[in-house]
């Protein structure tokens, strides 16, 4: 890491990981980075992607304030240091780093043209910002923290987008839930599944609140609603 680098609208370059499917072609798949970074987990779920048949890249967006960060959720100077920078960390600019690698990803060698956006947590919530603001092909938004802050957005929204919502996440309260459900039901492209028991961030395969089964639903319905649009 970083595997390529991508120039950012204002002409600076970030690094990024990218894994490849074994055909070396296919279609594109912009995977969102926790608060943790470009870490092991993240580089891991590209590599699942590129199994399945996509070109994933996980741009680093906390570059503006430290390059090349990988932390976890297992140690107290992980967590402090992960807080820090969600505190410090500019979502429009990330969103505008992201509209890069979409760019980017759109002209890389193997791409078919077809981009996808999935995000966790922190990629959760970009994930749903770059289906209300690109022209990104399909979206997927595990657990998105803060995103009912940004539900004047959801009516832009005109490419499917598929919503994984913990029941039990502390990040999205139930009057929160309650009204992203209300207001996403509106939206013929958006889906939104609720998974009962389950915590924010349980889909964090070697994290504290990993739900295996939870996990295995949300993920399986992901790769049918991607290979819905990205594959057939």
């Amino acid at each position: 890491m970083p595997d390529i680098s991508i120039h950012s609208l204002d002409n600076h370059a970030f690094g990024a990981y990218c894994a490849m499917p074994r055909s070396g072609n296919g279609p594109g798949l912009i995977v969102i980075q926790e608060i943790f970074g470009v870490n092991a987990t993240m580089r891991k779920i590209c590599d699942d992607f590129a199994a399945q048949g996509y070109i994933a890249v996980c741009p680093d967006l906390f570059w503006r304030q430290q390059p090349n960060v990988q932390l976890n959720d297992r140690t107290p100077q992980d967590m402090q240091r992960a807080m820090e920078l969600r505190t410090g960390f500019d979502v429009e600019a990330a969103v505008r780093d992201l509209l890069s690698t979409l760019g980017h990803m759109r002209k890389i060698g193997g791409c078919n043209g077809k981009v996808g956006a999935v995000g966790f947590c922190l990629g959760g919530l970009l994930a749903y910002l770059m289906s209300s603001r690109s022209d990104v092909d399909v979206s997927v938004s595990y657990y998105g923290a803060g995103l009912d802050r940004y539900l004047d957005e959801i009516h832009d929204i005109r490419e499917p987008l598929l919503l994984h919502i913990a029941a039990l996440d502390p990040f999205m309260p139930p009057e929160a839930r309650a009204r992203i459900l209300r207001l996403a039901s509106r939206n013929p492209v958006i889906t939104a599944q609720v998974y009962e028991g389950a915590d924010h961030a349980f889909a964090r395969i070697d994290g504290r609140n990993y739900d295996k089964e939870a996990a295995d639903l949300a993920n399986s319905r992901t790769a049918e609603f991607l290979e819905k649009i990205l594959l057939e």
